[in-house]
């Protein structure tokens, strides 16, 4: 199963908070308070995410976090990888590893074929995506006067 870690998807909800919420810098407080992720993890968090760019921190009275650029710019595997390194759904699939069985494998090359449009796909889902509420489909019920067996229709919210 592939999964990322707790820090990476707590990461990703601050991100979306600060994405979608007021503008302007946010605190540590202010963000861990209202995404319910504790302020020692926010603080951890923000940290590494600013040592990789994503946000920046700023000093003063009003001072803060805010994202480095705007959330349409920032792919979802630039967060993944600032928090859990390098994507590789195998070991032999990561930069500069080597596997014991290397020379005799030939899954090598499948693996890194998969590695890569995992990492194209979520390379193609910005922060800007991950903070719109995804629309509900829509049902449509038959009105009172018309016959029960008419099948009800559900339409996506959507584009």
């Amino acid at each position: 199963m592939l999964r990322l870690n707790k820090l990476t998807d707590y990461a990703v909800v601050i991100l979306s908070e600060m994405a979608c919420g007021e503008a302007g810098a946010r605190t540590a407080a202010d963000l861990a308070e209202r995404t319910g992720v504790g302020k020692p993890t926010v603080n951890k968090l923000l940290k590494l995410l600013a040592g990789q760019g994503i946000v920046r921190s700023i000093r003063g009275r009003n001072g803060g976090y805010v994202l480095a650029r705007s959330a349409a710019r920032i792919p979802v595997t630039e967060i993944i990888e600032a928090i859990e390194g390098p994507m590789a759904i195998t070991e032999c699939s990561s930069e500069g590893a080597g596997c014991e069985r290397g020379e005799h494998c030939s899954l090598k090359p499948h693996w890194q074929r998969i590695n890569d449009a995992i990492r194209d796909t979520l390379s193609g889902i910005t922060l800007e995506e991950l903070s719109r509420p995804v629309p509900q489909p829509v049902t449509y019920w038959a009105a009172p006067d018309q016959s029960e067996d008419r099948p009800v229709r559900e339409a996506s919210g959507g584009k």
